[in-house]
């Protein structure tokens, strides 16, 4: 305990009431011997980046509570599942950069429930380097990320909806289950019709009309 207390930087007393507040996990135990790992000290420096970026002790319990609850990697991943998205490894620190002051245990929930998050070890996944860059534009411009997560739950809901008469159109018109084109094909539909709906509802707001065909 002493060793891994000065590799961390605090003092043994500190360490043990991390240890009393479920703060880093219990050692592995051989006899009366308890013995850390790298885990334990990554652990530890976790909980000092998000002190210094003014987590409190209570806010740092009940996020490492709710990473304890989530899925894995492997899970939420899945394995040798084909996918156009890049994940991004993260630290707790990084993530709370990306989303300064709204990384809560509330929104973490319920971005692991959602599998746009997953645990690996000390390091967390997000599935998808574009979605999490959006994410984090959107919070900088002001919208809760509540309310993106929220939002990104009801966009999933009718992307599946929009996946499934794409892969019904081609299982009952070609032979092939997932051909070459179909990605390419359905996501310029899905572009294109949303950029026009996205036009339709804006002229709608402001209330401008659509020029008259001649």
């Amino acid at each position: 305990m002493e060793e891994l207390a000065k590799e961390a930087g605090i003092t043994v007393r500190t360490l043990r009431f991390y240890r009393e507040r479920g703060l880093i996990p219990p050692p592995r135990r051989e006899g009366r011997i308890a013995w850390y790992d790298d885990h334990h000290l990554a652990r530890l420096r976790t909980i000092a980046g998000l002190l210094e970026r003014g987590h409190t002790l209570n806010g740092i319990a009940d996020l490492a509570a709710t990473f304890e609850s989530g899925r894995d990697v492997a899970e939420v991943l899945g394995l040798g599942e084909p996918t156009e998205e890049t994940p991004v490894r993260l630290t707790p620190e990084q993530l709370a950069d990306y989303f300064e002051g709204e990384v809560t245990p509330e929104n973490l929930a319920t971005a692991l429930d959602l599998g746009y998050l997953a645990t690996d070890g000390d390091e967390i996944v997000h599935i998808s380097r574009r979605l999490l860059e959006v994410s984090a534009e959107l919070v900088r411009e002001g919208v809760p990320l509540s309310t993106v997560l929220s939002s990104g739950r009801r966009v999933r809901e009718h992307a599946d909806a929009l996946a499934e008469i794409f892969v019904r159109v081609l299982h009952a018109h070609t032979k092939e289950t997932e051909p070459a084109q179909l990605r390419p094909l359905a996501r310029a539909v899905v572009d294109a019709e949303l950029s026009m709906a996205l036009d339709r509802r804006l002229r709608r707001e402001d209330g401008t009309q659509p020029p008259k065909a001649e």
